[in-house]
């Protein structure tokens, strides 16, 4: 159980007409983690079950007795037991997810504390699966467009490493021993060079390559920096249109579901630019809320900022004038992630050759490089 000190601990254990004979702090001791340990699909098998087992008339309580044992994933499990002792120490449903906030994130609490107060808590968790599975199958999206390119590269990277510091230089040794080396094509001589270079430089590379990479992550994680980024990210030929299409996707999937539920439009715009992944996109929807705050309509300063297409901008305005703006909203989230579909498939065609071309060229310039000396002098013994 966790709780401030011993003593919370026995109150808590007394409410539960329990009668605590030691209570001894637990050592911490080595653990290695990750982020929260609790991937979307055990939130989303969590949130389905859930939903199903308070839709049947079961205590909250024992449904996440029940799902904290049959869950698979350890941690969640203890993040599972936690938030059913804060429930029996009488916290609300919503406040006791808000204790972890690493698994469940403010969208999750603000929905459920939504349903709670609506009374439609079994609604809600069935609009949150639905939510966090086309949240996942968009991340899948994503992640699939970029391994790939990310794995191509990396072994493009450890080949021509190989073929920098071992091959050429026994080329180059095989020249010498035929007598060849101060005869060698302009291209081979290059590549020759290049590998030297290599050789003698790879520890100043190494350090200049993990300079650069710390350089980057330190600017990344500056406001500037950030901002600096993600701008490039959304103006970025090909690729920016593929962001912008997943930002607006988010964007109008998150904002219809927390409106659908019965959230304040500036509470969902506040939650909705937290949870936004982009600090331009955050901006503009900050933006916008503010601008709502003073009495505007969302269409407007949407519009103002040039970071959402005009099309989506019409549709939200056509919303808000026909009342029904979280089911424009969502109809807007269905397009664009049918959109998502098509531009990642498309960036990932369009990559695949790309990818090829680049790296056949170099590993193909090199080869050649070598062999064009062997080929000579297989004519000059041929003459001969």
């Amino acid at each position: 159980m966790e709780a401030d000190d011993a003593e919370a601990v026995n109150t808590r254990l007394r409410q539960q007409q329990m009668s605590p004979t030691k209570v001894k702090k637990k050592t911490a001791g080595f653990k290695f983690q990750i982020g929260s340990g609790v991937n979307l699909k055990d939130l989303v098998t969590f949130t389905r079950l859930f939903a199903t087992m308070i839709d049947a008339g079961l205590p909250i309580v024992q449904c996440l007795d029940i799902l904290s044992t049959q869950t698979e994933n350890k941690l969640f499990a203890a993040v599972l037991r936690d938030v059913k002792g804060s429930v029996e120490g009488g916290a609300t449903f919503s406040e006791s997810l808000r204790k972890h906030p690493k698994v469940f994130d403010a969208l999750y609490v603000n929905l459920v504390h939504a349903g709670e107060t609506g009374g439609i808590l079994d609604t809600i968790l069935q609009r949150l699966a639905i939510y966090n599975e086309k949240a996942a199958k968009l991340r899948r999206q994503v992640r699939g467009a970029l391994v790939y390119p990310s794995a191509v590269v990396i072994i493009f990277g450890l080949v021509l490493c190989v073929l920098l510091g071992w091959v050429i230089p026994s080329f180059k040794t095989i020249f010498k021993d035929l007598g060849s080396k101060d005869d060698l094509p302009m291209l081979t001589n290059m590549v020759i060079a290049v590998s030297e270079t290599f050789i003698s430089y790879f520890p100043l590379i190494f350090l200049a390559l993990c300079g650069i990479s710390a350089l980057v992550v330190w600017t990344y994680r500056r406001p500037a920096g950030k901002k600096f980024f993600h701008r490039l990210m959304l103006k970025a030929p090909i690729v920016g249109d593929v962001m912008r299409k997943i930002a607006v996707a988010r964007f109008t999937r998150t904002l219809g579901t927390l409106l659908s539920s019965g959230v304040p439009i500036l509470d969902a715009l506040d939650i909705v630019g937290k949870t936004a992944g982009n600090v331009i996109i955050e901006e503009a929807i900050m933006f916008t809320r503010a601008r709502i705050s003073e009495g505007k309509n969302m269409a407007g300063p949407l519009l103002e900022n040039n970071v959402f297409q005009p099309r989506v901008v019409q549709m939200v305005g056509v919303g808000e004038q026909t009342g029904a703006l979280d089911a424009m909203l969502s109809k807007i989230a269905d397009f664009y992630e049918d959109e998502v579909d098509v531009a990642v498939g498309a960036l990932t065609s369009l990559i695949e050759p790309i990818m090829m071309v680049s790296v056949g060229s170099v590993v193909g310039t090199v080869l050649i490089a070598m062999y064009l000396p062997i080929f000579s002098i297989a004519g000059k013994i041929k003459a001969d």
